[in-house]
């Protein structure tokens, strides 16, 4: 939820009693209301157990007084409605995570703390957000992700009003909030955006936005930097692979100013993150386990080496292998995981990956 819903009474009695005194009118009230962030209208209604009059309000009444002195002996009780402020964004260390390709370099600019935006281009499935995400649980730094859609517009992103306990009030979009922050903010398959995207131009040449709406100015905090991650470079897809992909506009990719290639990890390093995520689920790295894992890895290989050289169409991603692994723990069975896993191909494609595990993996067994 946004900071504007939840107002700090104990604040805002100590703004207005040093800026207005004890008795004070309208003016102050809209004053009060520019200071917590929020409409005339939210902080009338907050401020209403002071009212003495039409247009005039004390901070003497007996019972307000009591409450706010309520207030102060539990500061830590927690609001109705939860402050975004209060809410930790730090994402939780994976057990199941290594390393590879550009982690380093791109852990190397968060923790820089340089405003340095980021394009991160690669194949569905080979760790381009886990990543981000896992630097930034390294590094302790908070993160906000957005899936961006056809449908993303500047209300989605930068914010907009809403209605809360009927009336107005402004709701800080993801972007504000990772401003004000200093959070990295995600913006995750930023290739399926429109033109409605440019409303970020700003932002990505490090100056902050001004709220046209409520007529603010939010400058980035510390800290503050831009992540995006394609399937794509933003020119589309020719073949198909990832429809629904569009071509963006130059001048926006221009404010990136690296971009990141990120390919599959090597067999070795997938054989650690499917044998980590198979100790994350009680799965014992027994000898045959290690083998499947070893011909899980043998066979990803494969098929992405004939991918390259243009002999088949799909391709076993490392998403792929881990829905393998899962289903493995569920069922138990080597062939019925691989089977059920590849279901997603046609019927030509699933059985071609299946023949070829199958040719791999010689102690398979095969199910009716």
């Amino acid at each position: 939820m946004p900071r504007s819903i939840h107002i700090d009474m104990i604040q805002l009695h100590k703004f207005l009693s040093e800026n207005f005194g004890n008795e004070f009118g309208a003016d102050a009230i809209r004053a009060a209301a520019d200071f917590a962030g929020v409409s005339y209208p939210t902080i009338s209604k907050r401020m209403e157990m002071y009212k003495t009059g039409h247009g005039k309000w004390s901070l003497t009444i007996d019972e307000a007084r009591n409450q706010l002195e309520e207030q102060v002996k539990a500061p830590s009780a927690s609001p109705a409605i939860p402050d975004q402020e209060l809410i930790d964004l730090i994402p939780t260390k994976d057990s199941t995570f290594v390393p590879f390709g550009n982690f380093t370099d791109v852990k190397k600019i968060i923790s820089s703390g340089i405003f340095y935006p980021v394009f991160i281009t690669g194949l569905s499935g080979n760790g381009k957000t886990f990543g981000v995400e896992q630097a930034c649980a390294q590094l302790k730094r908070e993160i906000i992700r957005v899936n961006i859609t056809i449908e993303t517009d500047e209300d989605d992103l930068i914010g907009g009003f809403r209605l809360v306990d009927g009336a107005t009030v402004w709701h800080n979009g993801p972007v504000i909030e990772a401003l004000q922050r200093g959070a990295i903010l995600l913006l995750d398959e930023i290739d399926l955006a429109s033109n409605k995207i440019l409303c970020l131009q700003s932002i990505l040449e490090g100056n902050g936005v001004f709220l046209k709406k409520i007529g603010k100015y939010v400058k980035p905090a510390a800290g503050f930097n831009v992540v995006a991650t394609a399937n794509t470079k933003g020119k589309g897809s020719d073949d198909g692979r990832f429809i629904g992909t569009n071509v963006l506009n130059e001048a926006f990719l221009e404010r990136f100013p690296v971009t990141f290639e990120q390919d599959y990890p090597t067999m070795a390093t997938e054989t650690k993150i499917l044998s980590n995520l198979a100790e994350s689920l009680d799965i014992p790295l027994t000898g045959d386990i290690q083998e499947f894992i070893e011909n899980l890895c043998k066979w990803s290989d494969i098929v992405r080496k004939t991918f390259n050289d243009g002999g088949i169409d799909e391709i076993i991603s490392t998403r792929r292998l881990v829905h393998v692994i899962r289903a493995y723990k569920i069922f138990g069975k080597r062939m019925k995981a691989i089977e059920i896993c590849t279901n997603r191909f046609d019927d030509e494609m699933k059985k071609t990956f299946i023949e070829l595990y199958q040719h791999i993996d010689a102690n398979v067994e095969i199910e009716e």
